[in-house]
């Protein structure tokens, strides 16, 4: 068990997410930067979509009740284990008792807290993640509180595995490697493919959304990004219905300020969506921090589906690589 001694800005249980329910106004949500919840969970023994914690900017100070493996994940933002600094991407034994708290962000804005066993709230609609707008899944729907108690799950035999290995050779933990780590940045170049609506947009603002810069607003959530840059606009007078969109549709709304939607984002939308983030991408816009300088670049749908086989390709051997390490 997980007892909350300070809850953080905004931390809460977050799993991939609701999928399959977008046709019943149902958001997917789940995890902002969805990389670092699946490495987290990897590292710790734990399947990829096991529920971990998300804690955004200011991080929370968690109490371990009992003896944890954990893994953290995603921006660092200065985390320390009684008070001694603890690695990124690297699992490590969190004794009964201890607290795990973070001081300020270094780089990114969100950290992923794996732990074994994953966090043990209730399924709602399938997932365990948090929907703070239908107030919904994670802890009674709701960010972390202090005083909260989160139940972890029973760890299973990997997790043993790793907890023995570290117990044996701490200085021998496995680590996530440098190609699999996104390279979080304050100014991060963003791949895109063209949107349904892009043509539609002047050829002014097509040039613009490619060669402008960005700036992430402080009006920015789980469902949005809102950027101030170059105002961008259509070319002519339509009449747009409203449209499914996703994680990494950009939809610009009539003040030409451009939104990229995110975990928590609406099932449709009425604005014309010039682009789409591709998702490999998108742990660097989770990890963009109100400020942070954005910039886009077109790729082709066939690259997006490239890079994106390409991560999931060495996503699976890192998995395999870690069952090999547990099994030896």
């Amino acid at each position: 068990m997980i007892r909350v001694r300070r809850a953080g800005l905004l931390t809460t249980v977050q799993d991939l997410g609701r999928r399959g329910m977008q046709q019943h106004g149902i958001s997917r949500g789940g995890a902002m930067d969805a990389l670092a919840h699946r490495i987290a969970n990897l590292l710790v023994g734990n399947a990829d979509t096991a529920a971990a914690l998300e804690c955004t900017l200011l991080g929370p100070a968690l109490e371990f009740v009992e003896e944890s493996v954990v893994a953290l994940g995603g921006g660092d933002l200065g985390a320390t284990l009684e008070g001694r600094t603890v690695p990124l991407w690297t699992p490590f034994i969190v004794p009964a008792g201890s607290v795990l708290s973070f001081t300020e962000p270094r780089t990114g804005c969100r950290a992923c807290i794996g732990v074994a066993g994953g966090i043990d709230v209730p399924l709602v609609l399938g997932s365990r993640a948090t929907d703070l707008i239908a107030s919904i899944g994670g802890h009674e729907g709701r960010a972390l509180a202090p005083g909260d108690e989160l139940p972890t799950g029973t760890p299973g035999g990997a997790a043993d595995r790793m907890r023995d290995r570290l117990l044996a050779a701490p200085d021998r933990a496995p680590r996530a490697g440098r190609s699999l780590i996104p390279r979080y940045s304050a100014a991060p170049v963003v791949r895109i493919i063209r949107g349904p609506e892009h043509d539609r947009f002047s050829p002014a603002s097509r040039q613009l959304l490619v060669a402008g810069e960005f700036e992430v607003t402080p009006q920015s959530n789980r469902m949005g990004l809102r950027l101030r840059g170059p105002s961008l606009s259509l070319s002519g007078l339509y009449d747009l219905h409203s449209s499914p969109v996703t994680m990494g549709t950009v939809q610009v709304p009539p003040s030409g300020d451009p939104i990229v939607l995110m975990a928590d984002h609406q099932t449709i939308g009425g604005y014309p969506r010039i682009a789409s983030v591709i998702t490999v991408d998108l742990p660097l816009l989770a990890q963009a921090a109100p400020g942070a300088r954005v910039r886009f670049r077109e790729v082709s749908l066939a690259d997006a589906q490239t890079l994106y086989l390409r991560r999931e390709h060495d996503l699976r051997m890192f998995a395999t690589g870690l069952h090999v390490l547990h099994t030896a």
